[in-house]
Protein backbone atom coordinates (compact mmCIF):
# COMPACT_ATOMS: atom_id res chain seq x y z
CA UNK A 1 0.00 0.00 0.00
CA UNK A 2 1.68 3.55 -1.08
CA UNK A 3 1.95 5.97 1.72
CA UNK A 4 -1.07 8.66 2.24
CA UNK A 5 -1.43 11.78 4.28
CA UNK A 6 -4.81 11.18 6.34
CA UNK A 7 -6.87 14.65 6.61
CA UNK A 8 -4.96 15.83 9.41
CA UNK A 9 -1.77 15.89 7.65
CA UNK A 10 0.25 12.64 9.31
CA UNK A 11 1.76 10.39 7.23
CA UNK A 12 0.80 6.58 7.58
CA UNK A 13 2.86 3.86 6.12
CA UNK A 14 5.99 5.94 5.85
CA UNK A 15 8.77 5.33 8.22
CA UNK A 16 10.15 8.48 9.70
CA UNK A 17 13.48 9.34 10.26
CA UNK A 18 16.14 6.70 12.06
CA UNK A 19 18.99 7.97 14.49
CA UNK A 20 21.93 5.34 15.05
CA UNK A 21 24.06 6.88 17.22
CA UNK A 22 28.23 6.59 16.81
CA UNK A 23 29.13 4.66 19.52
CA UNK A 24 26.52 1.90 18.51
CA UNK A 25 28.62 1.58 15.31
CA UNK A 26 31.34 -0.85 14.83
CA UNK A 27 34.60 -1.00 12.59
CA UNK A 28 32.08 -3.40 10.07
CA UNK A 29 29.43 -1.29 10.56
CA UNK A 30 31.97 2.05 9.20
CA UNK A 31 33.05 0.35 6.26
CA UNK A 32 31.21 -1.66 3.46
CA UNK A 33 34.06 -4.17 3.25
CA UNK A 34 34.87 -3.25 -0.11
CA UNK A 35 38.60 -1.69 -0.55
CA UNK A 36 39.12 1.74 -1.90
CA UNK A 37 41.30 4.34 -2.33
CA UNK A 38 40.57 7.96 -0.54
CA UNK A 39 42.78 9.89 -3.10
CA UNK A 40 41.24 8.55 -5.92
CA UNK A 41 37.76 9.09 -4.11
CA UNK A 42 38.75 12.86 -3.17
CA UNK A 43 39.66 13.98 -6.53
CA UNK A 44 36.21 12.40 -8.06
CA UNK A 45 34.17 14.00 -5.51
CA UNK A 46 32.44 17.48 -6.33
CA UNK A 47 34.05 20.27 -4.68
CA UNK A 48 31.77 23.05 -5.57
CA UNK A 49 28.06 23.58 -7.27
CA UNK A 50 29.62 23.18 -10.84
CA UNK A 51 31.00 20.28 -10.86
CA UNK A 52 28.10 18.42 -9.76
CA UNK A 53 25.01 20.31 -11.81
CA UNK A 54 25.66 17.80 -14.90
CA UNK A 55 26.25 14.93 -12.42
CA UNK A 56 23.93 12.35 -12.48
CA UNK A 57 20.87 12.33 -11.13
CA UNK A 58 19.80 10.95 -7.91
CA UNK A 59 23.55 12.41 -6.72
CA UNK A 60 25.64 9.39 -6.00
CA UNK A 61 27.58 11.30 -3.28
CA UNK A 62 25.69 10.79 0.10
CA UNK A 63 28.22 11.53 1.87
CA UNK A 64 28.22 15.34 0.59
CA UNK A 65 26.28 17.75 3.32
CA UNK A 66 23.69 18.56 0.69
CA UNK A 67 22.51 15.21 0.19
CA UNK A 68 19.15 14.49 1.85
CA UNK A 69 19.12 11.02 2.60
CA UNK A 70 21.36 11.45 5.60
CA UNK A 71 22.40 13.76 8.26
CA UNK A 72 25.55 13.26 10.41
CA UNK A 73 25.72 14.96 13.78
CA UNK A 74 29.34 17.04 13.64
CA UNK A 75 28.82 17.08 17.55
CA UNK A 76 27.50 14.08 18.41
CA UNK A 77 28.60 11.88 15.61
CA UNK A 78 25.46 9.94 15.05
CA UNK A 79 23.63 9.28 11.84
CA UNK A 80 20.37 10.35 10.78
CA UNK A 81 18.72 8.12 7.85
CA UNK A 82 15.85 10.56 6.47
CA UNK A 83 14.85 7.64 4.47
CA UNK A 84 14.86 4.51 6.47
CA UNK A 85 13.18 2.62 3.46
CA UNK A 86 14.90 3.35 0.31
CA UNK A 87 18.14 3.13 -1.12
CA UNK A 88 20.16 6.48 -2.21
CA UNK A 89 19.78 5.32 -5.56
CA UNK A 90 15.77 4.98 -5.16
CA UNK A 91 15.37 8.95 -4.34
CA UNK A 92 13.78 10.75 -7.13
CA UNK A 93 15.39 14.19 -5.58
CA UNK A 94 18.37 13.79 -3.38
CA UNK A 95 20.04 16.96 -3.81
CA UNK A 96 19.44 20.42 -1.62
CA UNK A 97 20.87 22.81 -4.00
CA UNK A 98 18.16 20.82 -6.73
CA UNK A 99 15.84 21.83 -4.97
CA UNK A 100 17.06 25.54 -4.58
CA UNK A 101 17.04 26.01 -8.44
CA UNK A 102 13.53 25.22 -8.96
CA UNK A 103 12.10 28.07 -6.29
CA UNK A 104 9.44 28.58 -4.18
CA UNK A 105 7.90 25.59 -2.92
CA UNK A 106 5.05 24.96 -0.37
CA UNK A 107 5.82 23.40 2.67
CA UNK A 108 3.49 20.18 1.65
CA UNK A 109 6.49 20.00 -1.54
CA UNK A 110 9.63 20.62 1.48
CA UNK A 111 7.97 18.18 3.71
CA UNK A 112 7.17 15.33 1.33
CA UNK A 113 11.24 16.02 0.03
CA UNK A 114 12.63 15.68 3.51
CA UNK A 115 10.22 12.85 5.16
CA UNK A 116 8.83 15.48 7.18
CA UNK A 117 5.36 16.68 8.42
CA UNK A 118 4.43 19.97 7.23
CA UNK A 119 4.03 21.34 10.87
CA UNK A 120 7.49 20.07 11.69
CA UNK A 121 8.75 22.17 8.26
CA UNK A 122 6.67 25.20 9.41
CA UNK A 123 8.55 25.08 13.23
CA UNK A 124 11.96 24.83 11.59
CA UNK A 125 11.34 27.81 9.23
CA UNK A 126 10.21 29.97 11.86
CA UNK A 127 13.02 28.62 14.15
CA UNK A 128 15.59 29.61 10.96
CA UNK A 129 14.00 33.06 10.51
CA UNK A 130 14.56 33.58 14.23
CA UNK A 131 18.09 32.44 13.58
CA UNK A 132 18.85 34.42 11.02
CA UNK A 133 17.36 37.84 12.68
CA UNK A 134 19.33 37.34 15.44
CA UNK A 135 22.70 36.76 13.54
CA UNK A 136 25.74 39.22 14.18
CA UNK A 137 25.61 40.31 10.32
CA UNK A 138 21.89 41.09 11.03
CA UNK A 139 22.29 43.03 14.08
CA UNK A 140 24.94 44.99 12.57
CA UNK A 141 22.87 45.66 9.50
CA UNK A 142 19.60 47.09 12.03
CA UNK A 143 22.62 49.41 13.28
CA UNK A 144 24.06 50.20 10.35
CA UNK A 145 20.26 51.08 8.96
CA UNK A 146 19.43 53.19 12.11
CA UNK A 147 22.39 55.20 11.88
CA UNK A 148 22.14 56.51 8.35
CA UNK A 149 20.44 59.54 7.74
CA UNK A 150 16.88 58.82 5.58
CA UNK A 151 16.17 61.94 2.77
CA UNK A 152 12.93 62.16 1.16
CA UNK A 153 12.73 62.22 -2.16
CA UNK A 154 10.00 63.59 -4.15
CA UNK A 155 9.88 61.52 -7.61
CA UNK A 156 7.97 63.86 -10.30
CA UNK A 157 4.11 62.67 -10.65
CA UNK A 158 3.98 60.68 -14.31
CA UNK A 159 3.19 62.46 -17.27
CA UNK A 160 -0.77 60.51 -17.07
CA UNK A 161 -1.77 62.39 -13.71
CA UNK A 162 -0.72 65.74 -15.19
CA UNK A 163 -2.95 65.37 -18.41
CA UNK A 164 -5.56 63.81 -15.61
CA UNK A 165 -5.35 67.60 -13.37
CA UNK A 166 -5.77 69.83 -16.94
CA UNK A 167 -8.59 67.78 -17.93
CA UNK A 168 -10.00 68.34 -14.53
CA UNK A 169 -9.26 72.11 -14.56
CA UNK A 170 -11.11 72.18 -18.20
CA UNK A 171 -14.16 70.94 -17.09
Amino acid sequence: MASQETKSGTRQGRRGVRTIAARRLSKVDLSDGLPFDPEELERLRPRVRSDCLDGPRPCPWVGCKYHLYLDINPRTGSIKLNFPDIEPWEMTQSCVLDIADQGPVTLEDVGRIMNLTRERIRQLEVAASEKVRSSRVALEYREFHRETPRTVTRRPAPAVAEEEEEEAEDL
